[in-house]
């Protein structure tokens, strides 16, 4: 049509009169509206912005300002009233739900029964969490999309007329655009939405351009019936298709299938939906975007089948007809490497009429029994590989790289072992390694106190201060005990650096395979690898396991084992030193080079390991004998009391218990060491010119005691003093004097009112304990002679009541008795009479 301007004044009437019409409309029904029910950017009749905003609304509803000076807006119509938009805003979309928990099915407990697993189907994991599979609303809609009530479409125009805006579709499906009119937009797909609203402008004015897209998308309601996990209706986004729907439902349930999901739509089936193409090989060519009033039904389950055995898929599949073990297995990702393919077990359910029996079969998994169909109700359990290796040998035990070697025909011992460096552990080099990298933890391990640390670290960054290093180290520790401290640690990182290797044994173990029992075939160590002598090289087989044995496996002969002996004090080379074959103690001290002339043989002191835990298991032993005692102790008391003292009893009997359990616990927090007696001649075992007695003769008097791993061996200076303590009033060290007898020490002391004379005793210097009944039938205790080193012992009475108070007690319970024995016997005459 010809612009000319009677048309053109016509049109523009009756652009006026239709824009009038609306807008009196749309202020009528505004009216009529509940609050919260107003179209977008308007405000209520009789408020300006500023009493919108004064009132509590947002600025955003107020009136649009009118813009500055220069700037020409575009033309903003009021949009009447939408429906569909409203409720849609109402109606918020789906909640999804918390699956609840179902029971296995009748097939699930049937597998159970039979592998003792309860399955899950697969792909059920994956409808754990729904939210993970909801459709974006934020992304584009597809050109596919159909348009529907609710739907917001942003349109904007130029040319002819000018707008720009967003309309939302009314239930109708229609849009009003100013001085164009209303235009039905329902069903219209998304790529067909400008050429349908340029066709509808163009009947009205001629140059314009259209643009158009889609804003926010309605919610469509669909069903979900049928073997659901949780059946129902459901709100969702405009975009979703029958896989979210699915999803957000929770998937099918136990009895549900996920093979043939069918949706329909207006009594027609749209598409059928195969969970598993899309959960195995994510193919959604059978997916289809849902429109509102859709049903989605989940049929029941059709034939199930199990997998289980090797494999990281064993689950409960639903099959269909024809389906092979091949495509069961390409579901999960194909036969595993694990998985034997000589041998699979599957059990199945004839299906013969009046036979419902089960029946196993053994499947090869190649081409043919892949290719073996199954059937409802199969079983199938994937075996294992056998663990077994065809070709390796296997070293074992003290040795540089425990490790399965490659075997070969002809192989021997030597081929496995070449040399002694394969005898040699990573262990040994190890330890040597950590005695610079562990320099500090060394440093607390020989007792040096953080002072003392930070003063030898100083000393090495300032050469200078080493002198008061020296003394910042010797002020705080004892002599005694420092040098015992680095001897022992000396000698336990050089027994503890290299294990002993036992050359004389090895051993192979080999399956007899007719038998089949595990053979052994020791050889020696030492002529296979050392000498190569053809009868113990021996020749290996495959499966063989060579063990190479240590001192820590197997006890050696005490000629073969690595003894290291410490000999320290009085002696001309202290040190470590290891013993040779037989060697006594007698022999290596004269090795060494025997005594000083400041030697006291007498008060040598000699350890043994063995020793000390004997000693210890003993000393536990008294300790637990004490405790059991402890318990049937009071008991006792109580019985034996009577009369007047049986009310003290009680404050007697816990007495006695807390002192037996003070006794007992300073007996747990003693610790043996191991020293053992030599008995020595006090007479003979002390340097003296008078006697002629020299360092040389001394020696000689030692007992030969063959030596042994850890045997420590001191050897003091003569000590010039003699002690007694005790209960005695001069519990102190004193002179020791020649001829000095215990009687004479015994008066020196002097005994307490409270101290027991009979069970005195005299600890020896060299360890042993001498006592009244160990004095001899000739001589006296008193008239022993001490000698450097004795300690005096005078324990305690147990028993303090005096004499006088015994006698006094005695006759009055006596007393007590006989006037109880009187009373009787006159009771008695008079009933009688």
């Amino acid at each position: 049509m010809p612009n000319t301007p009677s048309s053109f004044a016509r049109q523009s009437v009756n652009a006026l009169l239709v824009a009038g019409l609306t807008f009196g409309s749309w202020l009528a029904h505004a009216q009529t509206l509940p609050t919260g029910i107003l179209p977008p950017d308007s405000t209520p009749l009789g408020t300006t912005a500023a009493g919108a905003t004064a009132a509590g609304a947002t600025p955003s509803m107020a009136l649009p300002v009118q813009p500055p000076l220069g700037l020409v807006p575009s033309p903003l119509m009021p949009q009447r009233p939408d429906i569909g938009a409203a409720d849609a805003q109402r109606t918020p979309l789906v909640q999804f739900r918390p699956a609840k928990p179902q029971a296995p099915s009748q097939f699930q407990r049937f597998v159970q029964e039979s592998t003792g697993k309860l399955l899950p189907h697969f792909g059920s994991n994956l409808f754990e969490n729904p939210l993970a599979y909801a459709a974006d609303t934020a992304a584009p809609a597809p050109a596919e999309y159909v348009l529907g009530p609710g739907d917001e479409v942003r349109i904007q125009i130029w040319g002819g007329v000018d707008f720009a805006g967003s309309q939302t579709l009314d239930r109708n499906g229609q849009i009003n655009l100013p001085k164009i009119g209303t235009i039905n937009l329902s069903g219209v797909r998304v790529k067909d939405l400008e050429d349908t609203l340029r066709k509808r402008i163009a009947t009205v004015f001629n140059t314009v351009q259209v643009n158009a897209a889609l804003g926010k998308l309605r919610g469509i309601t669909v069903f979900v019936v049928g073997q659901a996990q949780q059946p129902g209706t459901y709100n969702l986004s405009g975009l979703s298709t029958l896989v979210n729907a699915v999803f957000a439902s929770g998937g099918p349930g136990v009895n549900g299938s996920m093979r043939a999901i069918e949706l329909k739509r207006n009594g027609q089936t749209v598409t059928t939906l195969d969970l598993y193409d899309f959960i195995a090989r994510g193919d959604k060519s059978k997916d289809a975007t849902l429109q509102p009033g859709d049903v989605i039904m989940i049929p029941p389950a059709g034939p199930r089948i199990a997998l289980t055995g090797v494999t990281d898929h064993a689950a409960i599949y639903e099959i269909k007809p024809g389906s092979t073990v091949q495509n069961i297995l390409a579901l999960g990702g194909g036969l595993s490497s694990l998985a034997s393919t000589q041998k699979a077990l599957l059990e199945s359910i004839a299906t013969a009429p009046g036979n419902a029996k089960r029946q196993v079969k053994n499947l090869q998994l190649n081409a043919a029994g892949l290719a073996h169909t199954l059937q409802d109700g199969d079983v199938l359990t994937l075996l294992p590989i056998s663990p077994a290796f065809a070709n390796a040998v296997t070293l074992q035990g003290t040795v540089a790289q425990p490790l399965r070697n490659t075997w070969f025909p002809g192989m021997r011992v030597q081929d496995l072992i070449p040399d002694r460096e394969a005898l040699i552990t990573p262990e040994y080099y190890k330890r040597k390694n950590q005695l610079v990298q562990n320099r500090l933890a060394n440093l607390k391990a020989q007792g040096l106190t953080p002072a003392q640390i930070q003063a030898i670290e100083k000393a090495q960054q300032m050469p200078e201060d080493l002198a008061l290093t020296t003394e910042a180290i010797t002020q705080t520790k004892p002599l005694e005990t420092e040098t015992a401290r680095a001897g022992t640690t000396v000698t336990d990182r050089v027994r503890g650096m290299f294990d002993q290797i036992n050359w004389d044994y090895a051993v192979i173990e080999r399956l007899n395979k007719n038998e089949l029992r595990t053979q052994l075939i020791p050889f020696n160590l030492g002529r296979a690898i050392v000498q190569k002598d053809p009868a113990h090289n021996l020749e290996l087989q495959a499966g063989d396991v060579v063990t190479i044995m240590s001192s820590a496996d197997l006890r050696l002969p005490i000629e073969r084992q690595s003894r290291l002996v410490r000999i320290e004090g009085e002696v001309a080379s202290p040190g470590i030193y290891q013993a040779l074959p037989g060697e006594t103690l007698p022999q290596l001290v004269t090795r060494v080079g025997g005594l000083t002339s400041q030697a006291y043989l007498f008060g040598a002191e000699f350890t043994r390991e063995s020793v000390r835990k004997q000693q210890q298991q003993n000393l536990d032993q008294v300790v637990r004998r004490l405790e059991s005692q402890l318990s049937s102790a009071g008991a006792t008391l109580t019985a034996n009391l009577t009369g007047d003292r049986a009310a003290q009893a009680a404050n007697l009997q816990q007495q006695q218990q807390a002192q037996m359990r003070s006794q007992i616990d300073r007996l747990k927090t003693m610790a043996s060491k191991g020293r053992v007696a030599l008995e020595l001649d006090p007479l003979k075992s002390v340097v003296s010119t008078g006697t002629g007695t020299n360092p040389a003769q001394l020696v000689q008097s030692l007992p030969d005691l063959p030596l042994e791993d850890g045997d420590a061996f001191l050897v003091p200076s003569q000590p010039a003093f003699v002690a007694a303590i005790g209960s005695v009033n001069n519990e102190n060290v004193m002179v020791y004097k020649p001829n000095k007898t215990v009687g004479e020490l015994i008066r020196l002391a002097g005994l307490t009112e409270d101290a027991n004379p009979k069970t005195v005793f005299v600890l020896r210097a060299d360890g042993s304990i001498l006592g009244r009944q160990s004095a001899g039938f000739f001589s006296s205790f008193e008239s022993t002679r001490l000698m450097p080193g004795d300690t005096l012992i005078v324990p305690a009475k147990v028993d303090r009541e005096t004499q006088y108070n015994f006698v006094v007690r005695a006759l009055r319970d006596w007393t007590q008795i006989f006037s109880n024995l009187g009373i009787g016997a006159a009771a008695i005459r008079t009933l009688r009479n």
